[in-house]
């Protein structure tokens, strides 16, 4: 469906007067429809129109009524069927009419959302709306990968950041995020992981940083890919599928190391040994089959260890 259909205006049932309509900008989660909250669940199943993104699980669409309009909204890369300013324009004329509108967005909708300019188009015709966060591609690439985002003692720090901008504007400097003991969580950079690797080793960073690269998280086409920036850089791994989080581990361990090790002199561990981990990596090669679990592992290099010797 690409246009609203011509609803009648809502009235109260008792009065028949109008009623107010309302927009609440809700997060779908990564892809994984059990991974959707309780208050997402409850505006879906209230809703009389939902305009959701391409990304969005279809089994989290038949959590709501029946009844409900669903119209998609979703943007292909270098297609612009869907503007920003038409799909304001059309969540305000939906809510304008008395009803309650969902805008569905994968993830939680307060990061690389579009939920500012959602917000204010709602605020500026005098139409209530909420957000309602959802889980993020970050947490769900962790989970996957059974490694928190942050470990103490190593990084102390996240970060999330775009690959991308809008047309016109300079590249976004990522190295300046990548810091010791920090975490730096990359959406939007399947396209780019190459360019970016290659900048960010550019502005000094160590090639040996620890790279996680996970797809589709919490779906059936996840995903996991260990390597290192190195060898994102130099174009080992492969192209990246979309859509992609892109983890960067820069370790406090790895404070004052300019380039990494060659990668012989890198070792994989797992809470169960490298045979069983799920996680495809560039150093070896070896391909296993991609699914969640509890993996412990470590990417440790000789720039590493001898500064953990020397303490």
């Amino acid at each position: 469906m690409t246009f609203l259909p011509p609803f009648p205006a809502a009235a109260d049932p008792a009065t028949g007067t109008p009623v107010q309509g309302s927009i609440a900008l809700v997060g779908a989660g990564p892809g994984a429809a059990d991974l959707l909250t309780l208050r997402a669940l409850r505006h879906l199943r209230a809703a009389d129109a939902i305009f959701y993104d391409r990304l969005v699980d279809p089994a989290v669409l038949e959590l709501s009524r029946p009844e409900a309009q669903r119209v998609f909204v979703g943007k292909e890369v270098g297609a612009c069927a869907w503007p920003q300013e038409r799909i304001d324009a059309m969540i305000v004329a939906a809510a304008r009419r008395g009803l309650r509108v969902v805008r569905l967005k994968s993830g939680d909708p307060s990061i690389f959302g579009r939920a500012a300019e959602e917000l204010a188009a709602a605020r500026a015709a005098g139409i209530p709306v909420e957000i309602v966060p959802g889980v993020t591609a970050a947490s769900a690439a962790a989970a996957a990968l059974g490694r928190p985002l942050t470990e103490r003692g190593e990084t102390g720090a996240l970060v999330i950041a775009t690959a991308t901008c809008r047309p016109g504007e300079p590249a976004p400097d990522l190295a300046a995020h990548l810091r010791p003991g920090t975490t730096l969580a990359v959406y939007m950079g399947a396209q780019a992981a190459r360019t970016l690797a290659r900048a960010i080793i550019a502005a000094g960073r160590p090639d040996g940083i620890e790279v996680e690269i996970v797809t589709a998280a919490s779906t059936r086409a996840e995903t996991a890919l260990r390597t290192t920036l190195r060898a994102m850089a130099e174009g080992r791994i492969g192209p990246v599928a979309a859509p992609a989080l892109i983890l960067m581990r820069y370790t406090k361990g790895m404070a004052g190391c300019k380039d990494g090790p060659p990668d012989a002199a890198r070792r994989e561990t797992t809470a169960e040994g490298p045979a069983s981990s799920p996680v495809r990596s560039a150093f070896t090669s070896a391909k296993v089959r991609p699914s969640p679990s509890r993996i412990a592992s470590r990417t440790v290099s000789a720039c590493q260890r001898s500064t953990a010797a020397s303490t």
